[in-house]
């Protein structure tokens, strides 16, 4: 019996897995390939080493959390598979509609539903995880306003993140033994700003791996006859992995399409503050969604790039005169190379041209989801394990 659940828990979590894959894979690995950095393949098989490094890692953090943090008794096997059913379903769900899902805050919703069907709920972490999913955006949003209003500029004025025609590096054949060499129109800038961009891809992909891996593999850890850590996270990085090089080459193509048009050095911006405050809060062991970071600082940078044509002076003292928050600030891609206008004065006219910050029909969806997924879940195992107590 124990080994029949826990055939049915692997096949639940390499669908959980796969999933996760295709969605993160886009996320950290989006705006490099649209920019021609790097091919959809490599993405994939250095997403694939990075989450299983941040799952390895920091992500036993959060396994831990999951599996014994959120009640007060073990996690059963049982209880772990009818966990990631709920899980998969809510991602399911989530890709009928065209909706994002987030992982994490699915998965605690589950588990919390289970502890107070049970009585076993632990109080103390479950408002601890809320607290920081209510802080989270608010720090990424704010990341972002600071950002956008007086750092990005200044970079965007002196970076320029271009990908030159012909290939990057070549193998230089002519002095015997093959060596590596610039390609035809190679530039040292060229070479350290990919190095760049690469960095922060593989960083992403690890903070990814720090979140999302336990959200697959810590419900197959728990109670008599589950699997030991280091193979449920192997088995959670392997579906993660699939799942990137299969349905993640379609997400990547359409990652960020529906928050906004950013340029490449913008998006840099959104991953390293993304990342960071996702890592740092899965080293505690907090269950977070790296959309949720992402999503709030891309908003972040839009609104403070936006504000610049207003001083804090003229916003204490409501003296804002003729100045206006420009929609299209943050997607006006060329300025780089130019002056950043001093704050107070009117943006040039390319920027006045641009398109819209980010769409707020987006914003709200992801929003949503950042409150019905965990809720749904919680009422639909909160339901289950009442009816069935048995499985808990």
């Amino acid at each position: 019996m124990v080994e029949t659940v826990l055939a049915i828990g692997v096949v639940a979590s390499l669908f959980v897995g796969f999933n996760i894959g295709g969605s993160s894979t886009g996320i950290a690995w989006g705006p490099p390939v649209g920019a021609d950095i790097i091919k959809k393949t490599t993405a994939a098989g250095l997403m694939t080493f990075f989450v299983f490094l941040g799952g390895w890692t920091v992500g036993r953090n959060v396994m831990d959390t999951l599996s014994e943090g959120i009640i007060t008794t073990e996690l059963t096997l049982s209880a772990g598979v009818a966990v990631l059913f709920f899980i998969g379903f809510g991602i399911l769900v989530a890709n009928i509609f065209g909706v994002p899902v987030p992982t994490s805050m699915t998965t605690v919703g589950a588990i919390a539903g289970l502890g107070l069907a049970t009585n076993t709920l632990n109080y103390q972490t479950i408002s601890g995880i809320i607290s920081w999913w209510i802080v989270t955006p608010v720090i990424g949003f704010w990341i972002g306003g600071v950002t956008g209003r007086y750092i990005y500029p200044a970079v965007n004025q002196r970076v320029e993140i271009e990908k030159s025609d012909g290939p990057l590096l070549i193998l230089d054949r002519d002095e015997g033994l093959p060596r590596p060499a610039f390609g035809p129109n190679t530039t040292w800038s060229e070479v350290i700003s990919t190095a760049i961009v690469m960095v922060i891809g593989c960083y992403m992909s690890f903070s990814a791996g720090a979140s999302n891996v336990p959200n697959a593999a810590a419900p197959l850890v728990s109670g008599v006859g589950g699997l030991p850590d280091d193979t449920a996270i192997v088995l959670a990085t392997v579906a993660i992995g699939v799942g990137g090089f299969t349905i993640g080459r379609r997400t990547i193509e359409s990652v960020g399409g529906e928050l906004s048009d950013i340029p490449l050095l913008a998006a840099l911006f959104v991953m390293i503050t993304a990342s960071t405050i996702t890592t740092i809060l899965s080293s505690i062991g907090i269950p977070i969604s790296l959309v949720m970071a992402t999503v709030m600082t891309i908003v972040g940078i839009g609104w403070g790039r936006a504000t610049r044509p207003v001083t804090v002076r003229d916003v204490v003292t409501r003296h804002t005169g003729e100045s206006e928050i420009v929609p299209g600030a943050i997607t006006a891609e060329n300025t780089a190379g130019k002056p950043a206008t001093p704050i107070g004065e009117e943006e040039p006219q390319e920027v006045l041209d641009a398109g819209d910050l980010f769409n707020p029909r987006a914003i709200m969806k992801y929003i949503s989801m950042w409150i019905i997924g965990p809720s749904v879940s919680t009422l639909l195992a909160y339901g289950f394990f009442t009816l069935v107590p048995g499985v808990a």
